[in-house]
């Protein structure tokens, strides 16, 4: 991180661990945000719904080490999904990632169920990432550590549920009935949440700038 990012009073706040009390529901919905999009908006609202949260914290990161594209600067993306989350008073974002020095998601979660013990921690993904899950760095230590939310996501849908990570966890798996008790449950536990889908995503976005930038 450059002294140009600490020195933005956004960025500096959003580097503190939002505050959370034992036995609160938060959802963690990581990612780059790069940029973040109405898409992002409609899978938080559907998870503080179904999942009955009290916080959803997404998690800007500094970098996704799975993706070539190196993302922007982390100031410029916390600000723009702070803009978009405004009047989603259970949104928080944060970019502790960042501050902790964390480089893989198992990392982080270890460390935010350290600091904020008697938390209710529910880790939200998109089916597109349930996908290549088993792809990242000790993805079975995330599975124990906290319970897991999966939304569906255009085109992704058969993939994930038949992908290593869902077959793997197949026994732990409860139906869509039981979403509003997925967040008390002992890990591993898992769902897969169906309804609305957006095929918005930030790689999209970012192609389609692009594209306008070098036409103009």
């Amino acid at each position: 991180m450059t002294s140009d990012d600490l020195s933005d009073p956004s960025l500096r706040l959003a580097l503190k661990l939002p505050q959370a009390s034992a036995g609160q529901r938060i959802g963690l919905f990581g990612g780059s945000f790069d940029p973040p999009h109405d898409g992002h908006l409609m899978v938080s609202r559907a998870a503080i719904r179904r999942l009955r949260l009290d916080q959803l914290w997404w998690l800007v990161t500094p970098g996704n080490p799975l993706k070539e594209h190196a993302p922007g600067a982390l100031a410029r993306r916390v600000e723009a999904a702070r803009q978009l989350a405004r009047g989603e008073p259970k949104i928080r974002v944060t970019a502790v990632e960042a501050a902790l020095g964390t480089r893989f998601t198992a990392e982080t979660l270890a460390i935010l169920k350290a600091r904020r013990p008697g938390v209710r921690f529910v880790w939200i993904m998109g089916a597109d990432n349930l996908r290549q899950f088993h792809r990242w760095r000790q993805w079975r230590e995330i599975a124990s550590m906290m319970p897991i939310a999966v939304l569906d996501r255009p085109g992704s849908t058969y993939a994930a549920t038949v992908s290593a990570t869902a077959t793997a966890l197949a026994p732990y798996r409860i139906g869509e009935d039981r979403a509003g008790a997925l967040a008390g449950l002992d890990p591993p536990a898992w769902i897969f949440l169906h309804g609305r889908r957006t095929a918005l995503s930030s790689t999209a976005l970012r192609a389609a700038g692009k594209t306008r930038d070098e036409s103009s």
